[in-house]
């Protein structure tokens, strides 16, 4: 059985809809069609594959770690490269048998070779002109960096004054709406939220006067504060720090 399959199965056993689980953990219900059918190349690598798996496994009433030990035995990136590196080492190869040669082999070859060194040597001594070989080189092609291999520098933190709300609680929804981002939220000395925040999901936080941030990919999220959406932090894939407090 399957990863996909045993998630399909326990949800079940717990009488939840794909379209309950998805509500429960805010996230996409293809998402979960295409993680029980044990494809998850749209969860965005193995750190947030995991996660989804241990959020998971808390409804359909899983523990976390068997989800995690069935994903990392089918599906993990670093069990396919110890596979590799077993195979460059030759541990994984069958071993061949070895064939010993024959006398009546080395003789045969050795007769072969000895006649070939003195058919060379009469056609050398019979030969007038002596040709030299001409050896052209290729450059070899420069190689020139790519674009996307470029990472926005880290933003130092800054802190931004905000007009208070009517009642008084400043309110902050963060969204991923473009991609996945680990955020951090602090508020009143607290961490509030410290985990990655998925493509899809969206959590919401409130304190009485500030709140502090993390985005380690402000391009793809949307915040909004006090019900005003805010314009984008950053860029995709830059790291943003920012403290926001009410006038």
């Amino acid at each position: 059985m399957s990863l996909g399959q045993f998630m399909q199965g326990a949800r079940e056993s717990a009488g939840l809809s794909i379209d309950e689980l998805a509500s429960r953990l805010s996230i996409r219900p293809g998402l979960l069609i295409e993680m029980e059918k044990n494809k998850f190349v749209n969860c965005g690598g193995d750190t947030y594959a995991r996660g989804h798996l241990r959020n998971i496994a808390a409804h359909i009433f899983v523990e976390p770690q068997t989800l995690i030990d069935l994903y990392n035995e089918e599906h993990s990136s670093e069990s396919r490269k110890i596979h590799d590196m077993l195979v460059e080492n030759n541990v994984s190869r069958i071993p061949t048998e070895r064939k010993s040669i024959k006398p009546k082999s080395l003789v045969i070859a050795s007769v072969v070779l000895l006649s070939a060194i003195a058919v060379g040597q009469i056609i050398i001594s019979n030969s007038e002109t002596t040709v030299t070989p001409v050896v052209t080189t290729t450059p070899s092609a420069t190689p020139t960096p790519s674009a996307s291999a470029s990472v926005a520098a880290t933003e130092p933190a800054t802190t931004e004054s905000v007009p208070a709300a009517a009642d008084g609680e400043m309110k902050l929804t963060i969204s991923a709406t473009r991609g996945s981002s680990n955020i951090h939220v602090v508020a009143g000395g607290k961490t509030l939220f410290q985990d990655p925040i998925f493509q899809g999901d969206t959590k919401s936080f409130s304190a009485e006067t500030s709140i502090s941030v993390y985005l380690s990919n402000a391009g793809d999220l949307d915040l909004t504060l006090n019900g005003e959406k805010l314009a984008p932090l950053g860029a995709r894939n830059q790291e943003i720090r920012k403290t926001f407090r009410s006038k």
